[in-house]
């Protein structure tokens, strides 16, 4: 009985105070997350990992797009084809050549034709200046000034006249042959033709005179569809 006295009694108050071992908390439930977290966690990994397949998927949308864009068609010809597309370039080419040659070919011409006009129309001129018959020399010097044109058609024919008048006086005669004639030089419808002739020359007072060298410098203009004698010099032989 003396031990039950000793013992401290313990009171209503502490028994109470004494936490049951149910209310206390357990390490592992605090530490761990709740049902709700847990679920609201794998929900935003679940819409990281969606977002992150989207970008992707937008990636590979665009590089789709790239790829799908349309390229030129590639024009195939067939042999067939080809061959006429050849032909054809070929025929255009020469025709080209053709045609340009056939131009060339007919300036030339042309070019010729009138050297040759010049020449013969300053040969002519000077046959006809040193060509004079005292019996025909109204015909003659209107040969002459049928065949001349501009200053020196106006300057013969002023002094015509009195040249008819001295060679029906002297009954004069002479006669010129041409031994040489050449272009000298042609500007565009104008040339300069060197003519070399022998005159045999009567009167009468000397009917027998040896032939004498003359050499004229022609000038002679494109007039119309012909050309004429537009000057004369005398050229020391």
């Amino acid at each position: 009985m003396a031990a039950d006295a000793d013992a401290p009694e313990m009171s209503d108050t502490e028994t109470t105070m004494q936490p049951s071992p149910e209310s206390e908390p357990s390490p592992l439930t605090d530490a761990s997350p709740t049902e709700d977290e847990a679920v609201t966690a794998g929900d935003a990994e679940d819409g990281e990992t969606s977002t992150a397949r989207a970008d992707s998927d937008e990636v590979d949308a665009v590089d789709d797009d790239a790829d799908a864009k349309p390229t030129k068609p590639r024009i195939s010809l067939s042999p067939v084809r080809l061959a006429t597309l050849v032909g054809l370039v070929a025929v255009l080419v020469v025709g080209g050549a053709v045609g340009w040659l056939g131009f060339r070919t007919y300036q030339l011409r042309q070019d010729q034709e009138q050297r040759e006009l010049f020449l013969r129309v300053g040969r002519q001129g000077a046959v006809n200046l040193t060509t004079i018959d005292w019996q025909n020399v109204n015909n003659d010097i209107q040969r002459v000034l049928d065949s001349s044109t501009g200053p020196f058609h106006e300057d013969f024919s002023r002094r015509s006249q009195p040249f008819i008048d001295v060679v029906k006086k002297m009954q004069s005669k002479s006669v010129g042959t041409v031994t040489e004639a050449g272009l000298e030089s042609v500007s565009g419808n104008e040339a300069q033709v060197l003519v070399a002739l022998s005159v045999k020359t009567s009167n009468l007072g000397a009917e027998e005179q040896p032939p004498r060298a003359w050499r004229m410098r022609i000038d002679v203009q494109k007039v119309d569809d012909g050309a004429k004698v537009s000057n004369v010099l005398f050229v020391p032989a």
